[in-house]
């Protein structure tokens, strides 16, 4: 009997010692963020969280497949998002009665056993993201589902191939309690990722909505080592700003759409995001980032330099305002000081001095003649002197009397317009006025490639002599405005009708290599 006893102990700790020398192993899954929620179910109509959504997202290679698991009045663990099967209770119905109905594909309603069977098989891409969900007959059910969950992922040798996430704080502590080295993820969006980390939570799977709300926790998650996910992202907008703020994971129901955004982003190209507002707070635009040019730019109003004839106000919510995740300017019909318009002209304070990289603009753009926006950049410490000698780098305008061409150039001393010698180029632009496009520059010691929709269509290059042609080595800040009139932009005078002239910026961001 000892002897049995002996070879007994001995099994279990050899089994022990390999279930957790199997959890450590680390299965390298696909380089992507790209979760498919609930499977890739949508593009080929399939049932959500069916075996065949699971294939479909292994064939596609995203990095993960997240599914639902509940537990039947008979113990059986399940997949299925609702608490409702064909208008059965699963936690009060037994498994049998729930399979005498197919899924929409022919598939019956799939086990947790089925399910991680049929993930494991020919899969070298993609992770088995389980979300348990809360229990809705008590809180220790909940508990009991997470503790059969995870044993029939050891027993499956799978334990290396799953992230859990939930809702319910207390099963994924519960996960933790039975397996300190698994893999975690809170679904809830009420917990600071230092509150994570005390907890031994490994990650943030929050609603996007939640981080756009707190953007802190974004660095404050990447410096504790909390990995990043967001749920469930659909828009090609909300998938381009988690891809530039770095999240590890991105739940989505349009996996394809994400690789495409993925492919076409800056950080694919090795960008990394340095600086950017996202204009999510309602109110005056973030003092911490924004100052103003404020006036007409000399005390006898020379309109900066262009006769334009506005003034420019300072902190005024008329002129500039963030409101529903975006920032507004507008040009006013509005007399102040000896000026008949108001605008807003505003300035990147001192971390948005940059030397180098990609700026980037999403903007819709006012209409009318004699209107005048820009988006450009004026160097920071005019090292080689007054205008045009230090540069300028405008990475669009546009005038009104000239609707559907948007204009980038470059001044220097030996190219500028003082004297007819400027670098530019013009692109016609659909919907200009009623859509945003980015606008965007890539910077470098040896050129500024300009992009419209990432179109490049226009370069200069630095010919290597000296500041007069290439003043582009120092530091420069962005600056947003309207113009009113001016040598170009009132050309051909101004329409009274157009105002208030609004352009509307979704956001800015600004990249380094």
């Amino acid at each position: 009997m000892r002897y049995l006893f002996l070879i007994l102990s001995l099994t279990f700790l050899y089994s022990c010692g390999s279930s957790n020398k199997l959890a450590q192993t680390k299965v390298a899954f696909a380089n992507n963020s790209v979760v498919a929620h609930r499977g890739a179910f949508k593009k080929n109509n399939l049932p959500e969280n069916s075996i065949a959504s699971l294939k479909e997202a292994i064939r596609l290679e995203c990095n993960g497949a997240e599914f639902d698991v509940r537990m039947t009045a008979d113990d059986s663990l399940i997949i299925n998002h609702d608490p409702h099967y064909n208008k059965l209770e699963i936690e009060k119905t037994n498994y049998n009665d729930l399979v005498k109905y197919n899924l929409s594909n022919g598939e019956k309603i799939p086990t947790l056993r089925e399910y991680i069977l049929a993930g494991i098989k020919n899969n070298n891409t993609t992770q088995l993201v389980c979300e348990i969900k809360p229990s809705e007959i008590n809180k220790e059910r909940g508990k009991i589902i997470a503790e059969k969950t995870v044993s029939l992922f050891r027993l499956l040798k799978a334990e290396q191939r799953v992230t859990y996430i939930s809702f319910d704080y207390e099963i994924l502590k519960k996960i933790i309690e039975i397996n300190p080295g698994a893999t975690t993820q809170y679904l809830n969006g009420d917990k600071s990722p230092e509150q994570l980390k005390a907890a031994g939570v490994t990650g943030a799977d929050y609603h996007f909505s939640v981080f756009k709300n707190k953007p802190e926790w974004i660095a404050s998650a990447k410096n504790l080592g909390i990995t990043l996910n967001a749920w469930t992202v659909n828009t090609a907008e909300d998938m381009d700003w988690l891809i530039a703020n770095g999240f590890n994971y991105i739940t989505t129901n349009e996996p394809e759409l994400l690789f495409e955004r993925i492919e076409k982003s800056p950080v694919k190209k090795g960008w990394k995001l340095k600086w950017s507002d996202e204009f999510y707070k309602d109110g005056l635009p973030d003092s911490s980032k924004w100052s103003y040019d404020a006036g007409t730019g000399c005390p006898n109003i020379c309109g900066w330099g262009n006769n334009e004839l506005q003034y420019y106000t300072k902190a005024d919510t008329n002129n500039a305002i963030v409101k529903n995740g975006k920032l507004i300017i507008k040009a006013l019909k509005q007399t102040k000081e000896r000026s008949a318009y108001t605008s807003a002209r505003l300035v990147t304070k001192h971390k948005g001095d940059w030397l180098y990289g990609r700026v980037e603009v999403k903007a819709k753009l006012p209409a009318g003649r004699g209107i005048w926006p820009a988006i450009w950049m004026l160097p920071t410490d005019w090292e080689y002197g007054g205008w045009p000698a230090s540069g300028e780098i405008d990475i669009m305008e546009n005038v009104g009397h000239n609707p559907d061409t948007v204009f980038s150039s470059v001044h220097t001393k030996t190219f500028n317009h003082g004297i007819g010698t400027q670098k530019t180029k013009g692109l016609k632009v659909n919907e200009v006025h009623s859509a945003f496009h980015v606008y965007a520059i890539e910077w470098d010691k040896d050129r500024v490639d300009f992009f419209i929709d990432d179109n490049q269509f226009f370069s200069f290059v630095n010919t290597g002599k000296g500041f007069a042609e290439w003043p582009y080595d120092k530091k420069f800040h962005l600056l947003l405005n309207i113009a009113v009139g001016g040598n170009w932009g009132g050309q051909k005078g101004i329409d009274e009708t157009i105002f208030p002239g609004v352009m509307e910026v979704e956001y800015v961001r600004y990249f380094q290599e």
